[in-house]
């Protein structure tokens, strides 16, 4: 008889992939920073390859649901990075770069993760409050960026859109922290909310 192998709980990882990237990147939204480097390489490695590993993670514990999120989002991001990178990459058509995105397209690009997160919002329903904040407050601010890019909110309205996506990746963090503190602990130190589905 083998012994069952204990696996480690890859959520935390993912979750704080997500939550700081979000949090970075939002804080940029609001107008007080530019987008840097920093926020590219948050992008790639932590935001990127650290939630598709997380994914990859939850493919070995049997989670459909945090294989889907952590390996989505975490392309997500790394598409991201590509789209705001490609155009300055001369070398890849030789005589130019790659064209950019126009706002009016790149908005769609978000109307469509928005589409995909409310529906990954509908199946939260079965798990913890806090994941129903995430992906709540996820798929209104890609809602909102999709509006911000077709035109429809401009100026300091604009940036107030930045203070949403920070509320949403302190969410992502706190669930983490919750998940590991919680386990640490074997008890709940940090409430993170019950179903609202049964």
């Amino acid at each position: 008889m083998s012994e069952k192998t204990i696996l480690a709980n890859p959520a935390p990882l993912g979750l704080l992939g997500f939550g700081t990237t979000t949090i970075l990147l939002n804080i940029a939204n609001t107008g007080a920073y530019t987008v840097s480097a920093m926020i590219l390489a948050m992008g790639i490695f932590y935001g990127g390859l650290a939630q598709v590993f997380a994914g990859i993670m939850e493919y070995k514990n049997g989670n459909t649901f945090g294989m889907t999120a952590f390996s989505s989002y975490g392309f997500f991001w790394i598409s991201l990075v590509a789209l705001l990178l490609l155009p300055h990459l001369t070398f890849l058509t030789g005589a130019g770069a790659a064209a950019a995105t126009p706002a009016s397209f790149l908005g769609w690009y978000f109307f469509v993760w928005g589409l995909f997160t409310m529906f990954m919002f509908i199946a939260t329903l079965k798990k913890n409050t806090m994941l129903q904040i995430i992906f709540g407050t996820l798929f209104i601010l890609f809602y909102l960026l999709a509006l911000r890019d077709w035109g429809y909110i401009t100026g300091t309205a604009a940036n107030l859109i930045g203070y949403e996506g920070i509320i949403c990746g302190l969410s992502a963090f706190y669930l983490a922290m919750a998940e590991v503190i919680n386990e640490t602990y074997g008890k709940t130190i940090l409430p993170i909310g019950k179903p609202l589905i049964k």
